[in-house]
């Protein structure tokens, strides 16, 4: 079945996306350039997510649904507003979902994949359907219960898949104790973050530390890790040395994230870099 996002168009600050039947403007500093669809186009939007130092809020231009379903990368989700103006998928990650099935497909056995941060599931879910085990890492309950969700649409409720509400800084510790190994990592640390028990995660201070660890709990043999990042100044060379420096000698690539819009217009996402033997 066709996908269902779409990225429609960007600029002034904003991006107009489809997530399925429902159609979302919301805040996007990258994109400084102008619009290139007409304002009326704009005005189809179903809710209008507004960001400000004091207040964030949707703006509801027809009553929305408290959920619904939207398919990316041969991935259904589950949708739905929040309060910080995210919605439960990140459509830049597909090219770690294209690194993840390559890796599979290349792979003569079952590939043992741990996902840190792993928020609704989406490469958790995509490793999984290629036949992986998978840990499926998250310091929030609500959010492991939605990837949870997310794998019941997608019937892989029965799959190997190891669901857990953690700090990924004190599970990588005990699981470097356990000598408990991985052939492929995924990580897509957040700025700032909260532990189950209130750790702080600040990704200046903590993610040489976090490599570091990463690297421990990767087999001899391991395939790959990718990491991905949504922090300004962590351009794709940043992420490139900081795998140099803490990963094996490898083959190494990073570039940006971006989304194409239906206008041709390209909106960068974050950036990313891969390992891999």
């Amino acid at each position: 079945m066709e996908d269902t996002y779409q990225l429609l168009d960007a600029g002034g600050g904003r991006k107009l996306e489809r997530f399925g039947e429902i159609i979302l403007d919301r805040p996007c500093a990258q994109a400084v350039w102008r619009p290139e669809l007409s304002a009326a186009e704009w005005q189809k939007a179903d809710a209008v997510f507004h960001r400000s130092q004091h207040d964030s809020a949707w703006q509801c231009r027809h009553r929305l649904p408290d959920a619904w379903e939207c398919r990316l990368g041969g991935i259904v989700f589950q949708v739905q507003p929040t309060d910080f103006g995210h919605i439960g998928m990140f459509p830049e990650h597909l090219r770690c979902w294209e690194r993840l099935r390559q890796l599979a497909s290349a792979s003569t056995g079952q590939l043992n994949v741990l996902n840190l941060f792993a928020y609704s599931g989406g490469a958790t879910l995509v490793a999984a359907s290629c036949g992986c085990k998978v840990c499926h890492l998250d310091a929030s309950k609500k959010m492991v219960e939605w990837a949870r969700r997310n794998a019941a649409l997608n019937r892989l409720e029965s799959a190997p898949i190891r669901w857990l509400i953690d700090d990924v800084g004190k599970f990588l510790t005990r699981e470097i104790r356990r000598n408990s190994q991985y052939d492929a990592i995924i990580l897509d640390p957040p700025s700032f973050g909260r532990g189950t028990n209130q750790e702080l995660f600040k990704i200046d201070d903590n993610m040489l530390t976090l490599l570091g660890q990463c690297r421990q709990a990767l087999k001899p043999e391991a395939k790959g890790l990718f990491l991905s990042c949504h922090t300004p100044g962590y351009t794709p060379i940043v992420l490139e040395n900081l795998l140099r420096q803490s990963l094996p000698p490898g083959k190494l690539e990073s570039g940006e994230m971006t989304l194409v819009a239906s206008t041709g217009t390209r909106l960068p996402s974050g950036a990313f870099a891969c390992w891999t033997r």
